[in-house]
């Protein structure tokens, strides 16, 4: 095997089966990776810098694609119902096959650390067909030191060879597509896909796996902290405003998606920021959008004008799930270290289409598990086809796809650290007021931060409080700032008699949601679920 690799080589010679490969680039940095992607055909550059790809008919994850080997470290620790099981004879014939067709071609090969606490953090090598997407995880993931690469030793491999096609006979997956995981010898095998995000989430999925052993918490959140060491950290699934709520300019951003809560605080796992990109604007997302404008950061599926090489956000002909990745540094207040203090808040992040939810409410720490294992927000008309009206999506943890063990564990972890270090947690709700999608009009985001700021200086404990009658968690009656109304999304319909009926349509969703949970959990967190109650005019 001829090493072609311009970057620091590892001291390390553990390829995972990888032979008679036609060439190695081992640790490129950007401008190098710039060149193979652009040489290759990989790429395009848009006017700013940016280095602009597409991820072909994958332009999001595959969950149903995804696959953790049954042994014996994961038998009676993987929550089956939730995961696809692969024999490791299975996962042994792709691994072989992949290994085969790599020979002869050149690949890309990254060292890099999945976590920021270096008592947590996994060493990860990663190889990968594309150029681009070596740079992709290169941003994603953190960086060595250089002068740590020449005695870097990874604890897990992971192979992305978009060319191949699986079996699914042979392979025992679903499709040509597949994402395996061997939990017990840590390999990761990618096949059949360009979407690049496959390889984060991986990583993620793993440590997921690993930590709650050692009584760490892994979040798919994002975490800031003030000036005071006021860490907070935002649970969302995907267009609740996790990324855009965390990056606030007068608070340094930990992280944008991915952290762990240990003994010594939180960490965030990556180094990089993937943010979404459609509608995006300077305006609103100034820190967001001059990342956009800069070399180093990877444009996913964005339109941009052939000639002057300007890209247009608003376009979403090849997917509304455009992206970008580049590295934290990018953003001017993000934090240098990517650890933080025990949280102070947790503030768990829902776009609620039906336009029930307040848009802030306080949990208890009862409700908290609750609300954590419902992992609720809605789709909205128009945004997938079939859907016509609001659509409930419950994700548990916030992030069901990434959580191989069962929620209650992390629930249960959660609710544990919550109590040690007396965290407030909030329910805020980003979605839809004085009506649902159609006819209500979506949560104005001046209020949306006026209300966070109030929680995070703690100001809002001081304020008066009411019970919601129907999901029965305390909310402000009134706020410095904010428009009284809004607090009471009932007094805000026209139709009194619509809200009722809305109200009573999603309590029955999370009751009818939470049922496969109620065993796992204690008396208090079966009492926070919410019931109907019809308003007395």
């Amino acid at each position: 095997m001829a090493d072609q690799g311009v970057g620091l080589p590892s001291k390390s010679t553990d390829m995972c089966g990888l032979t008679d490969l036609g060439g190695l680039y081992r640790n490129l940095t950007a401008p190098a990776l710039y060149e193979h992607s652009l040489r290759r055909g990989e790429a395009n550059v848009a006017d700013g810098g940016a280095l602009v790809v597409e991820t072909g008919v994958h332009t999001g994850r595959s969950p149903k694609d995804k696959f953790v080997v049954v042994d014996d470290t994961t038998r009676d620790t993987v929550w089956w119902d939730n995961t696809a099981a692969m024999s490791a004879e299975q996962f042994a014939l792709l691994h072989a096959d992949m290994a085969a067709h790599a020979r002869g071609m050149s690949l890309y090969m990254q060292d890099l650390y999945g976590g920021a606490d270096p008592g947590h953090r996994i060493n990860v090598r990663v190889f990968t067909e594309f150029a681009w997407h070596s740079l992709f995880i290169r941003n994603l993931l953190i960086r060595p030191e250089r002068s740590e690469l020449a005695d870097f030793t990874p604890e897990m491999t992971i192979i992305d060879l978009p060319s191949f096609k699986a079996d699914p006979k042979r392979h025992g997956c679903r499709t040509e597509t597949v994402i395996a995981c061997d939990f017990t010898n840590k390999i990761v095998l990618i096949a059949g896909t360009s979407y690049a995000g496959e390889m984060k989430k991986s990583v993620f999925s793993l440590l997921n796996f690993l930590l709650p052993e050692k009584r760490v918490m892994p979040m798919h959140c994002s975490a800031n902290v003030g000036d005071e060491g006021d860490t907070a950290v935002f649970f969302g699934l995907s267009g609740t405003g996790k990324t855009t709520l965390s990056a606030d300019p007068g608070r340094t951003l930990v992280g944008d998606d991915e952290h762990g809560w240990g003994g010594d605080g939180v960490f965030n796992f990556e180094g990089g920021c993937y943010a979404k990109t459609i509608k995006l604007s300077a305006e609103a997302e100034p820190e967001i959008y001059a990342t956009t404008q800069r070399f180093g950061t990877v444009l996913e599926n964005v339109a941009f004008d052939e000639n002057t090489r300007v890209v247009d956000f608003d376009d979403g002909s090849k997917t509304e799930n455009t992206r970008c990745a580049y590295p934290i540094s990018f953003i001017s207040n993000a934090s240098d270290t990517g650890r933080a203090p025990h949280p102070k808040n947790i503030i768990m992040l829902t776009a609620d289409a039906f336009g029930v939810l307040p848009p802030i409410a306080r949990l208890t720490p009862a409700q908290a598990m609750y609300h954590f294992l419902s992992g609720y927000t809605a789709k909205v008309a128009g945004t997938e086809k079939g859907v016509t009206e609001p659509q409930a999506t419950f994700s548990t943890c916030f992030g069901a796809p990434f959580m191989p063990r069962h929620p209650s564990e992390y629930g249960n972890l959660l609710r544990s650290l919550i109590a040690s270090h007396n965290v407030d947690c909030w329910l805020v709700n980003t979605g839809w007021t004085s009506g649902a999608h159609g006819t209500g009009y979506r949560m104005p985001i001046r209020a949306t931060r006026t209300l966070l700021a109030a929680a995070l200086d703690g100001s809002l404990r001081d304020v008066e409080y009411r019970v919601d009658a129907n999901f029965g968690f305390a909310v402000p009656v009134e706020v410095p700032g904010v428009d009284p109304a809004i607090l009471d999304p009932r007094s805000t319909w026209a139709d009194k008699d619509a809200y009722d009926a809305q109200a009573a349509k999603l309590v029955e969703m999370f009751v009818t949601n939470f049922a496969k949970f109620e065993s796992h959990v204690d008396g208090t967190v079966l009492a926070a679920a919410p019931s109907f109650q019809a308003a007395a005019e």
